[in-house]
């Protein structure tokens, strides 16, 4: 068989192929042991072939300082943790013991918060004495299995075994130096990613990863649900029609969910009773009833039949209100296929009644005109791969005017029969009820822990702490940011390029700035030459001759889209109210376009003075044999000892500023433009200089530059000037509380307005969980709408998502709770996604850590964002882009 010929469906169907091979291999006395959390679907088949216990190892890996894609090292947790390090790239990395250390102590926290979460009370199993066969979905480095193959071997292993579905064939000797078997089945030359040869490699969630680990381990483990939780179980028939039911109710029930199924099952369905047992795990009452009689179920018509399925359940409802047990809870809806619907329109009509409703795999589509009436809180959870009820729910979504949330559940189909995923919806219910189910104030009185630990917790207080948002064009949208109209500068970030809700939320944020604060400037992380043009167009001046379109370089879309182009048509006629000396202008700050500066710096010279234009043609002819790719300027520069260019376009910058007097009498605005463009060409020669130094002295460069422009810009429009900034995330956060500034020594221009505005810079962060997004996949390769993959578990984007509101604004000023303030300033992971998305390398391409009460004043989040629709525009080459950077 070769290479390409054996792929796997997914990990499940790897586990049962490894399990195959491993069964006639009869390893003695057996334990599989799992890597968290992709090892852990193959470690569960591997276990039931060969009827062996399923346990867990864990190991982190230990990444080179600022480098976290490298492996430094791995972590394995244990009575006395290990640490194997790569002594190579500890040495080129320069890793000192301090970092080590460091780095130790935060991994093994991080292990521990996985072993509470995984294994619960779960016993571990002791491999002393056993066969333990290590088990992952692939081999790529190798670091996490080698430090897992060290913590077993001190346990007292008898011995160990690797067993893997698919590695490089030249790592295969390393490890069969170090176990006493590997196990492979795909042994490649062709290595190209461990995921490639998946038809279904999605990250597993803690929900999933647990589930498969319950599944492994067999009901006799856990003490019998009923007893533990003291539940209460009774018969009941429901008037008028005498349905037969089965109600559940623990002893001290936050509320009670009524179920309705659809598609002709019964109060038997498999799924909605694992679902039932679930919330009752979790404190909820459960009400399973049949919607029809067995003479109506005989008619399939009825099954259908909306209006009279909504009729049963308002029955039902009103029946448990006469149920002293039940009485005074709060009601929540779960429907299922054609029950969704009927429960929809029985929300509709019961109005205050009922506080939340869930779908599972539903046809709230079938609710039709009732979606716009429906008051309560409605989340609609849809496998990833049931299309067209997927699609059906989408268009739901967007009748329904209350609270609402989609989710979906990856690789799942309409019934939720693949493993783990009816487990995800269990949780996904759980949390909508958890949050939305609550008892009257009268009845009880949340407060905040003094000390926040879990993110159940956190997430619990920080939905107390939001500002939950209308809809973007909702003027009262905008209004929530008026809290932050007395900064001088106003920084509005993006956690990608190519985001419609993060657009328009700023362009709406900035009109209400401008129009009712007095903000007279947009600077956005553009450049300089093509937002003067845009600036032009919004002052209805007439374009310059000779100058290119506006925004034709890669990435084309961050600013040639439909919701910039709605943005600039509104300046455009906010500015037409206006006299000329109140117009709002346009700026851009950033260090691109060294070629356009140059040609913008020699039209403005050619018309003023034509002596001094061309001096500085001569001078700037010293990046002519770079023209077509600038980058190697800097390796020349560089192999050459000194700068070739420097001293030129500083001399032309000088000249520039010596004639001020006499060239800013004839058109002031003219000559700032001129003397920017110079300054951007010396900063640009220096940043090509610089990158082959170190990329954060390239950074430092670009955001010191931005920062500077718009100081001159406040400084040229006088003391009342007021700026909004539009820039990445990555730009706009105080640098000094990321990754960027601990580990990588970088600065960026929200932590140099802090240090220069104080409390009159305003940071404001954007965030989102999933949705689409236009992105490439390289550099200079074409857009792309891309899927976002739901934000990992261990970040501050899944906290937010804990929350269940759709759209919020959280203030992170003094009005922050202490102890959610000191709960969120433990660093976690946030996700940057720049003009290149790389979602099968999202961890270490996209995630890093910081801490956000520190790095943001204000914190704006969409739980589900869509793509920009990108506008046509002719495509100049990219050289002259800040490569390597795509933020």
């Amino acid at each position: 068989m070769t290479d390409s010929e054996l792929r796997f469906t997914d990990r499940a169907e790897a586990g049962r192929m490894l399990g195959e091979r491993l069964a006639g291999m009869d390893p003695d006395r057996p334990i599989i042991y799992g890597l968290p959390r992709g090892g852990v679907p193959i470690a569960l088949e591997v276990a039931r072939k060969l009827g062996a216990p399923l346990d867990l190892v864990f190991v982190r890996k230990i990444s080179a300082p600022g480098s976290p894609e490298v492996a430094l090292g791995a972590i394995v947790d244990g009575a006395h943790p290990q640490m194997v390090i790569n002594e190579a790239v500890r040495r080129h990395s320069h890793a000192d013991a301090a970092y080590l250390e460091s780095e130790r102590a935060r991994e093994l926290e991080e292990l521990e918060r996985r072993r509470k979460r995984y294994l619960g009370d779960h016993k571990q199993v002791s491999p002393e004495g056993h066969t333990a066969i290590l088990v992952d979905d692939g081999l790529a480095t190798g670091a996490t299995m080698k430090a897992a193959l060290l913590g077993l071997r001190q346990q007292g292993a008898a011995q160990i075994w690797i067993a893997v579905p698919v590695a490089p064939a030249s790592a295969i000797p390393e490890f069969e130096e170090i176990a006493d078997r590997v196990v492979c089945l795909n042994p490649t030359n062709r290595f190209y990613g461990v995921g490639a040869f998946y038809d279904d490699f999605h990250q597993l969630s803690d929900e999933e990863t647990v589930s498969l680990l319950q599944q492994g381990w067999g009901a006799n483990d856990d003490p019998d649900p009923t007893e533990a939780t003291g539940l209460m179980c009774r018969a009941v028939v429901i008037p008028p029609h005498a349905l037969e039911g089965d109600l559940t109710v623990p002893a001290d029930p936050k509320g009670l969910v009524i179920f309705a199924h659809g598609s002709g099952s019964s109060r038997l369905s498999p799924r909605n009773r694992a679902v039932a047992e679930t919330l009752n795990a979790r404190g909820f009452a459960t009400l399973l009833f049949d919607l029809l009689t067995p003479e109506e179920a005989a008619d399939r018509r009825n099954v259908f039949d909306i209006p009279l399925l909504a009729e049963r359940i308002t029955e039902t409802v009103l029946y448990v209100s006469g149920e002293p047990d039940i009485e005074d809870l709060p009601v929540g809806l779960f429907g299922a296929s054609t029950g969704a619907g009927a429960a929809l329109v029985a929300a509709a009509g019961l109005g205050e009644r009922i506080a939340a409703v869930v779908s599972r795999g539903g046809r709230p589509d079938l609710a039709g005109a009732h979606l716009g009436a429906v008051t309560a809180p409605s989340l609609l959870i849809v496998g990833g791969d049931d299309g067209q009820v997927l699609a059906l729910n989408r268009s739901a979504l967007a009748d329904l005017t209350c609270e609402k949330a989609l989710r979906i559940v990856p690789g799942a189909t309409h019934l939720f029969e693949e493993p783990g995923t009816l487990e995800m919806v269990c949780a996904m219910a759980g949390d909508w009820f958890v949050q939305h189910l609550t008892l009257p104030a009268t009845a009880v009185h949340p407060q905040i822990e003094d000390h926040l630990t879990t993110p159940e917790e956190i997430a619990t207080a920080l939905r107390q702490a939001i500002h939950p948002l209308p809809e973007i064009d909702d003027p009262a949208f905008a209004e929530a940011f008026d809290r932050y109209a007395d900064a001088r500068v106003v920084l509005l970030g993006e956690a990608s390029h190519g985001t419609s809700e993060f657009y328009r939320a700023r362009a709406a944020i900035t009109r209400r700035l401008i129009e009712k604060h007095g903000f007279t400037h947009v600077c956005v992380e553009a450049d300089w030459p093509d937002a003067a043009a845009i600036d032009r167009h919004i002052r209805n001046l007439p374009p310059r001759t000779g100058r290119d379109d506006p925004f034709t370089r890669f990435p084309t879309w961050m600013w040639r889209n439909r919701e910039v182009d709605d943005f600039i048509d509104s300046l455009r006629a906010l500015n037409a109210q206006r006299t000329p000396d109140r117009q709002v202008r346009f700026a851009g700050l950033d260090l691109y376009s060294l070629s356009a500066s140059i040609s913008a710096v020699l039209d403005y010279l050619d018309g003023i003075d034509p002596e001094a234009a061309k001096e500085a043609r001569q001078r700037y002819a010293c990046f002519d044999p770079w023209s077509h790719q600038l980058a190697a300027y800097g390796r020349a520069s560089l192999s050459h000892g000194y700068a070739l260019c420097e001293d030129p376009v500083t001399r032309t910058l000088l000249d520039l500023l010596e004639g001020e007097l006499d060239y800013s009498a004839r058109d002031g605005d003219d000559f700032f433009d001129a003397v920017q463009n110079a300054r951007l060409v010396a900063n640009a020669e220096r940043y090509y200089r610089v990158m082959y130094y170190a990329s954060h002295e390239t950074w430092n460069l670009r955001d010191r530059h931005m920062f500077e422009t718009l100081e001159r810009i406040l400084e040229r429009g006088g003391p009342d000037a007021k700026a909004v900034v539009w820039a990445h995330n990555s730009h706009i956060g105080d640098a000094r509380f990321t990754d960027m500034g601990r580990t990588r020594n970088e600065w960026n221009i929200g932590q140099l307005c802090r240090e220069a505005y104080g409390a009159e810079a305003a940071l404001i962060g954007f965030g989102t969980h999933t949705g689409t997004v236009a992105a490439a996949s390289e550099w200079d390769a074409p857009m792309e709408v891309k899927s976002v993959r739901p934000s990992r578990p261990d970040s501050y984007e899944a906290l937010c998502h804990a929350t269940g509101e759709a759209r919020f604004l959280l203030d992170l000023g003094k009005t922050l709770p202490a102890a959610l303030q000191r709960a969120l300033s433990e660093p976690r992971l946030e996700r940057y996604i720049g003009v290149i998305y790389r979602p099968e390398t999202e961890r270490w391409s996209h995630y890093s850590h910081a801490t956000l009460p520190d790095q943001y004043d204000g914190f704006v989040w969409f739980d589900e964002t869509k793509a920009v629709t990108a506008a046509p525009a002719p495509f100049r080459d990219g050289e002259d882009d800040t490569f390597p950077f795509g933020l």
